[in-house]
């Protein structure tokens, strides 16, 4: 059971199913593994915070600094200390922190990277709902690059200067290359392929972290040139 006397607890067998990157005395970095929620949602389920136990035996704390989506993998900030926690968030809410994103993409871009400037606002249907590119919607902004290719598919280096949901997926399929496994945005059935790969925070002393690539990735990204750095 996830909760027992009132208090959130791990699953049982599960104390290493959240690697850490990443630690000191302010923050965590997790290495989060694709499917499994930051937070849990209306439906209940394990989610990031059921491990928070594990990582802290503060009275507060720890707190999710943002967000993933739950097929995402990779780099997640959690912050030990309250303080940490608001510096954090500020460096993400400014857009001063730096987020590397590594995608494999449907499709072969004719350029080597670019720039997608694209608002971005949620859309409902009866099908439930889903991000759109809007003139009238938020602000979002991601720079690309490509890594490599092969097969018909393209490994993308992405850095996103906002923090949209979906961004990296939307954009990715605004481009006409949609990530591969992203049923929801045209990229097939499957895992998704995308991985928050890294992140950088400027604080005193700074935050840096890199995640591997997920297991589910590995056998393309070699394809596409990767050589295990």
């Amino acid at each position: 059971m996830l909760v027992r006397d009132g208090k959130r607890r791990p699953p049982e067998g599960d104390a290493n199913a959240l690697p850490i990157l990443v630690r000191d005395s302010r923050f965590v970095v997790l290495n989060k593994p694709a499917g499994l929620p930051a937070h849990a949602g209306p439906r209940g389920g394990p989610s990031v915070e059921d491990w928070f136990p594990q990582l802290s035996r503060r009275r507060d704390g720890p707190w999710l600094v943002h967000r993933l989506d739950a097929d995402t993998a990779g780099c997640l900030v959690v912050a030990l200390r309250r303080a940490a926690l608001i510096a954090a968030q500020a460096e993400f809410a400014a857009g001063r922190a730096i987020k590397t994103y590594w995608a494999l993409v449907r499709g072969v871009p004719a350029t080597a990277q670019g720039v997608v400037d694209a608002p971005l606002a949620k859309r409902r249907d009866r099908a439930g709902w889903r991000m759109a590119v809007d003139a009238g919607g938020q602000p979002a902004v991601t720079a690309w690059r490509l890594r490599g290719r092969a097969d018909g598919l393209s490994w993308l280096e992405l850095m996103p200067r906002t923090g949209r949901t979906h961004q990296v997926r939307v954009h990715c399929a605004s481009l006409g290359f949609p990530v591969l496994g992203d049923a929801l945005y045209g990229g097939g059935e499957g895992g998704l392929h995308l991985l928050a790969r890294a992140v950088a925070l400027r604080l005193d002393p700074p935050l840096e972290a890199v995640a591997p690539p997920p297991s589910s990735m590995v056998a393309a990204l070699a394809r596409c040139g990767w050589d295990g750095s």
